[in-house]
């Protein structure tokens, strides 16, 4: 008998297949008949049947070739031949009968022999017939399987990795390493149920009804659609031929293109399903058909019991032997039974369903904040609508199951079916929209008059090309009809959507993706949908992170604060480290815009925490600078004083980072937020602003030999941040404060009465609430002060009395001559005068400077002076304190301190530092330049030359940055008219200032007025003795020679320079010639680095040089050697210069030479120190 091919069955036999027959055997009682087949081999029969039963049972499920040997043996059982039992029977016995390791034995003699047999090896390759499956445990009449005897392998792959030496002697090693195995295979298993039950949904979402079966046989022009199971199946096999023949780049591609499925292993393709040989071996026996006695017998096998012809069993076809009708009869039980299991597992879900829904619903009641209400759709209400509307729909066939059959589709797509029995009672929080749904009328259509079958109808139909076997399709054939439908819709569409939309317009997706997650019922739904939205964009830019953090703060106040910590909280931490900027920046920026929706507890703790991490790791300078901006946010709304601590470390920290931006967002937004928080616990004045200016005390204890300025500033910055918070605690805590009224007559505040904020947050009315109150709090503010004093007002006395003797005592610790220092103390005290006031500053900041300086005209004579003007109090008193208000009052007390501490100085002999560093604060303003010319005026006409020499060494300070309109009118006639004086000291003294009129000014008038006062200085007789004037003369030259003038440099400079280097060489007096010598190199040093003319060069660069060598080869052997070689690099800068050609190229080649000259000698000018042989070698050219 030739061999049936057990690929060619038809539509009833497939549906057969598919179902869980393990299932469904395991599930029989012993009560009721027939055992059924071990749980190990779905596809065996009992033990004790019959064996041609057996095997015609068995031969309809089995896809691998057991078919054959089935006919082979009944027809050898029936006695029509003798033939010899062939290997593949012998296997397929060996299997039935659950000998399992003579099987295993018979397989590896035959893979010794090469003699491999696809029955065996498919067997022993599947892990699927070496698990219990869960369910009803087998009755005990039952042989075991092979789950229960046979000891598992270490991996659940296949028993060909079975590891004997494992399982020694040892038996303490042995059961430790069983747990250990049982564990992982416990791991392992629980993945396959999960993948198994993913497949099992998506196989049952395309599954075909049976009508639908029923109408595609009765039209064969009509193709059935494929099934999923069935197309991973055809792609492992075509994907496996592609390897074998060697198309391995079409293998790739294909692999790519269905990148769901995967190819090495042919478990994935289905619930246990035997492997089917391959594609060519399927192409041969395709067309193979067999008159056989099954082709009648075996046609209604597996298919739904109500599309059974009426008499397809109970007609027999004349001259059937007894044997076919007792097969027939037994394949009938079969089904009936199988048709209860179903009935009950049925029955069974459809209990579960109603269990889950009903729990569903509750959950939802308890998370929904708005009352929930009642979906009261009777069931006779859903039943009518239901039949109506199958009645006039021509594509909606009634079933033909009479319910006797599981619908799985209505199980794992319950919005396919809106209205089940088990949500008639459903509660939503919106029900007027159900309510509108109950009142809408069933859709009527017109039916034709005609008498069409519904099959002829359906293939009809089926020529519209409509497509709902794959996903989309089945999403747009079934319309959503409730919010919770769509919901679900949006939830499985927009996955799919999201990658499919460019990156540009992304952001539209926004609102659909918060909708769904605020709405969706399912929690894992809902952290996919928040996880697509903070991955929406790769790198989001502003407006796209800005348009995120909007639709998460609506999500926020939509779901409240339980759901932000539960599901939109983790979103966060999860891209803490992420390698893009942008996306971190995202988790920052939401930090702080979720903080007003978290709940407390998070908000000071897992938030804190997140933000604390990212400013100390991050790199990125705008990530740092949205933590800063976060934590702001955070500190407006923390209420745990545990806190605070922590928050004054966060403070300094942030401060401190090295990046502009980063400190700019703490003084506008975290400085100001941390100062409300500790104006409410009280801490503001008792511990905030002392602990800054203990740090800063500190900070100068330990900067005697070196302070720095860089922390300095950071305290002092802070501090000044906090004098607004600072004033507005003194208005809040005021005696009049309960008094305060607006009305309608309030006073606008002057423009100019406070500083500019760095910010909103640091404006003074926005931290009382409103500029009205502001201004009437003001007002009386001012008369309290003015009239009523300062009595009973702790927070003002405290700043009286605690706070500015504290900031004048570090005041006089700083170092004068650090101009950093006196600016940064001068800029906080300004600062703080423009905020109290200008009644608090003149009644209460300025007496406590004043007792200090004590200024008076009984000590402006005495020799010792007064070291107190010595220290940098009195610039940040000038700068800081009496700038605040430009009045002419205040003006007039400026200038008379500043003549007063010139004179003190002048007349004491002690150091100009800090008269020098008020004078340079006080000049980089233009404002002061009139005012400083003022009080230099009554330097120039005072009758004491000390008070004089003093005026004429502040206008070098002050000329620096004058106007030369203002230079000219003013600063020039005081400095000729100090130099008509007798003293000679006065007139050396206006040297520096002149020398800085040359190097700032060009206007010719003023240049020649102060040559001629220079040329006086050095060729009237009366000065040629003049060691003192002579020195400073040249170290005048040069300081200014290389910014001055060309022409006034080559004209003026070098030819006075040459005289005064003739001349020491005849100096007598060794200490002079050594002291003119000294700063004749200084000098010449300065100038060699300017481009000089080739006339001047020789004429007087090189005669000056090797006059002053002349004196240092007898002074100073070392600076002899420089200038040997500087005199060398001059000589060969004039012989390249005469042999250029054009006159262009001896300029580029001057002026180049010029630079190496410069760079060479600046870079060897700190040699001085080392030897005579070494310094030999500073100017030689490179060869």
């Amino acid at each position: 008998m030739a061999s049936v091919n057990p690929f060619n069955l038809s539509d009833s036999e497939e549906e057969a297949e598919r179902r869980p027959k393990e299932t469904i055997h395991r599930e029989r009682s012993p009560s009721e008949g027939a055992p059924g087949p071990p749980p190990g081999n779905p596809f065996s029969p009992p033990a004790d049947a019959e064996p041609p039963t057996l095997l015609l049972s068995s031969n309809r499920t089995s896809p691998s070739g057991e078919g054959s040997v089935s006919v082979a043996a009944t027809s050898a059982m029936a006695g029509t031949a003798e033939t010899r039992i062939s290997v593949d029977g012998i296997a397929a016995q060996l299997l039935r009968d659950q000998y399992i390791l003579t099987a295993l034995e018979f397989h590896t003699e035959l893979l010794e022999a090469g003699r491999e047999l696809p029955r065996l090896r498919d067997y022993f390759s599947n892990p699927g017939n070496f698990e219990r499956q869960s369910g009803t445990p087998p009755a005990k009449d039952q042989v075991l399987g092979p789950g229960g005897p046979l000891h598992r392998a270490g991996s659940i792959s296949t028993l060909d990795s079975l590891d004997f030496a494992r399982y020694s002697d040892d038996g303490n090693r042995e059961s430790d390493e069983r747990v250990a195995v049982l564990e992982f295979e416990l791991r392992k298993a629980k993945e396959t149920i999960q993948a198994l039950r993913a497949n099992l949904t998506q196989a049952a979402e395309s599954e075909v009804t049976s009508q639908e079966r029923k109408n595609f046989k009765s039209s064969p022009e009509i193709q059935e659609p494929i099934r999923p199971l069935e197309k991973r199946a055809l792609n492992f096999l075509v994907n496996e031929y592609l390897l074998k023949h060697d198309h391995k780049l079409s293998s790739i591609t294909f692999s790519d293109e269905n990148d769901d499925q995967d190819f090495e292993l042919w478990d994935d393709v289905g619930l246990n399903i035997p492997k089917p040989p391959d594609l060519l071996h399927l192409y041969r026996n395709c067309g193979v058909s067999v008159p056989s006695p099954r082709d009648t017998v075996d046609v209604s096998v597996g298919v739904d019991f109500g599309d059974l012809p009426g008499n397809c069993i109970a007609q027999d076809p004349p001259k059937k032997p007894d044997l076919l009708h007792q097969q027939q009869t037994e394949v009938v039980q079969e089904l009936e039974y199988q048709i209860s299991l179903l009935t009950n597992e049925k029955q069974s879900l459809a209990e579960q369903i109603k269990k889950l829904q009903s729990e569903i619903q509750t959950l939802k009641r308890t998370v929904s904040s708005p009352p929930p209400a009642t979906l009261d759709l009777g069931s006779h209400n859903i039943s009518n609508s239901t039949t109506t509307t199958s009645s006039m729909d021509p594509l909606a066939v009634p079933p033909t199951d009479n319910g006797q059959y599981l619908d799985i589709r209505r199980v794992s797509e319950p919005e396919t079916n809106p209205d089940p029995p088990s949500s008639q009672n459903i509660s939503h929080p919106h029900p007027q929209s159900h309510n509108k749904l109950k009142s809408r009328p069933p859709v009527q259509f017109d039916q034709p008059n005609r008498k069409l079958s519904p099959a002829f109808q359906q293939a009809l139909l089926s020529f519209c090309r409509m497509c709902s076997d794959s996903r989309l399709g089945a999403e747009v054939s079934c319309i959503a009809d409730s919010e919770e439908s769509v919901m679900l819709m949006l939830g499985r569409c927009l996955p799919h959507i999201v990658p499919n939309v460019l990156l540009a317009k992304r952001e539209e997706l926004i609102p659909l993706i918060l909708c769904t997650a605020c709405l969706h019922p399912e929690p894992k739904e809902r952290d996919q949908l928040l996880h697509i939205l903070f991955n929406l964009i790769k790198r989001p830019d502003d407006e796209q992170r800005q348009m995120i953090l909007t639709g998460c703060v609506a999500f926020a106040r939509h779901v409240g604060p339980t759901r932000v910590e539960a599901e939109l909280l983790p979103q966060c931490w999860e891209q803490i480290n992420h390698k893009y900027p942008e996306r971190r920046l995202l988790v920052a920026e939401s930090c702080g815009a979720l903080a007003p929706y978290l709940p407390k507890e998070i908000r000071s703790s897992l938030v804190l925490s997140m933000l604390q991490q990212m400013l100390a790791e991050d790199k990125a300078d705008m990530v740092r600078e949205a933590v800063v901006k976060s934590l702001g946010i955070i500190m407006g709304y923390i209420d745990d004083p545990d806190k605070y601590s922590q928050g004054f470390e966060l403070m300094l920290l942030s401060l401190g980072d090295p990046s502009e931006r980063v400190v700019s967002a703490v003084h506008q937004v975290f400085i100001p937020a941390f100062a409300a928080w500790t104006t409410e616990l009280g801490t503001l004045q008792t511990a905030l602003i002392p602990s800054l200016l203990a740090r800063i005390e500190k900070l100068l204890m330990q900067g005697e030999h070196g302070l720095d300025e860089h922390k300095l500033h950071v305290f002092l910055s802070a501090l000044q941040s906090l004098t607004p918070p600072l004033f507005a605690v003194v208005l809040q805590n005021a005696p009049f404060t309960s008094s305060a009224k607006l009305t309608g007559d309030i006073s606008a505040i002057e423009v100019t009465r406070f500083p500019r904020p760095a910010s909103p947050l640091q404006d003074v009315a926005t931290i009382i609430g409103s500029r009205e109150m502001l201004s009437a709090l003001l007002l009386l503010y001012d008369y309290q002060l003015e009239h009523e004093g300062t009595t009973g007002w702790d927070s003002l006395l405290w700043v009286v009395n605690q706070l500015l003797p504290q900031l004048i005592e570090i005041v006089g610790r700083i170092n004068v001559t650090s101009s950093t220092c006196v600016h940064e103390f001068s800029r906080f005290f300004w600062r703080l005068c423009r905020t109290f006031g200008k009644i608090f500053t003149n009644t209460k900041v300025k007496p406590q400077f004043q007792e200090i300086l004590r200024l008076s005209e009984e000590n402006v004579d005495v020799s010792a002076g007064n070291d107190i003007l010595t220290k940098a109090t009195v610039p940040i008193y000038a700068t800081g304190v009496l700038t605040c208000y430009n009045q002419d009052e205040d003006r007039k007390l400026l200038v008379g301190f500043l003549e007063d501490v010139m004179t003190t100085l002048s007349l004491s002999h002690a150091p100009l530092d800090s008269l020098k560093a008020s004078f340079v604060e006080l000049g980089a303003n233009p404002v002061y330049h009139e005012l400083l010319l003022t009080v230099l005026w009554y330097g120039v006409v005072h009758t004491s030359a000390l008070v004089r020499c003093t005026a004429a060494r502040m206008f070098e300070l002050v000329l620096r940055g004058m106007s030369e309109a203002l230079v000219d009118r003013r600063a020039a006639p005081a400095l000729i008219t100090l130099c008509s004086g007798p003293e000679f000291s006065v007139r050396i003294s206006t040297i520096p200032a002149f020398g800085t009129i040359m190097e700032t000014v060009t206007q010719k008038e003023l240049l020649e007025r102060v040559k001629m006062q220079l040329a006086s200085f050095l060729e009237d007789p009366q000065y040629h003795d003049q060691h003192s004037l002579h020195m400073e003369i040249i170290r005048t030259f040069g300081r200014v020679g290389p910014n001055a003038e060309p022409r006034f440099r080559d004209e003026f400079v070098l030819p006075h320079l040459h005289k005064l280097a003739l001349a020491n060489n005849s100096q007598t007096v060794e200490s002079k010639r050594i002291d003119i010598a000294t700063q004749l190199f200084e000098a010449y040093s300065a100038l060699s680095c300017c481009f000089i003319s080739e006339e001047v060069m020789v004429n007087h660069f090189l005669p000056g040089l090797r006059c002053l060598r002349a004196d240092m080869e007898q002074l100073s052997p070392e600076h002899e050697v420089i200038l040997s070689s500087m005199i060398k690099e001059c000589e060969i800068k004039v012989e390249n210069r005469g042999m250029a050609d054009a006159q262009g190229s001896m300029s580029i080649a001057s002026s180049l030479v010029g630079e190496d000259a410069k760079t060479k000698f600046l870079s060897k000018m700190g040699q001085l120190t080392t030897s005579g042989a070494m310094l030999a070698n500073v100017f030689q050219r490179k060869k």
